[in-house]
């Protein structure tokens, strides 16, 4: 599944309509290169949990944790030099039944995260807002809802979401 959007405010949408399709558990990994877009895309589903509170970053404090329905977990492993480093956070603990577990650049650290998980790669497109938003599937958790993910972006599929 891939759409185009063509500002921070259509990326944010994307992710709003996403945040349905959600359950208290998942697992969504970001990956792209910087400025793709991965914390806009994160605020989108922030705001369609009802978090409040403003989702930045966690580059530097490397977690933040948002209430909403359900609460949302907000990982950036981008500074991480070993995977131990994840494991020393407690990632394990944070991967639970209760909550979303978002992960900026996941691909980073691929061999920890569990097998069922929802792979968002942010591209940068030709013109300066445009992104190219990729939505792909790992896992049996995942492929029986495939047809609900369709459905939540496809309002956007069409092309430009703006």
């Amino acid at each position: 599944m891939k759409v185009r959007t063509s500002s921070a405010v259509s990326t944010r949408d994307v992710a709003r309509s996403l945040a349905g399709a959600l359950r208290p558990g998942d697992v969504v990994v970001l990956s792209g290169e910087l400025g793709a877009g991965k914390t806009t895309f994160t605020q989108g589903l922030a705001a369609g949990f009802g978090v409040t509170a403003p989702v930045l970053s966690p580059t530097f404090a490397l977690v933040h944790e948002y209430d909403g329905h359900p609460p949302l977990v907000h990982v950036d492993v981008y500074r991480l030099d070993h995977l131990q480093e994840l494991h020393d956070l407690g990632f394990e603990e944070l991967l639970d039944s209760e909550r979303v577990v978002v992960i900026e650049w996941g691909e980073n650290v691929a061999r920890a995260l569990p097998p069922d998980r929802l792979v968002v790669r942010l591209e940068l497109g030709v013109e300066p807002d445009e992104r190219w938003i990729s939505v792909a599937v790992h896992g049996a958790r995942w492929r029986t809802r495939t047809a609900q993910l369709e459905s939540a972006l496809a309002a956007f599929t069409g092309g430009d979401s703006a």
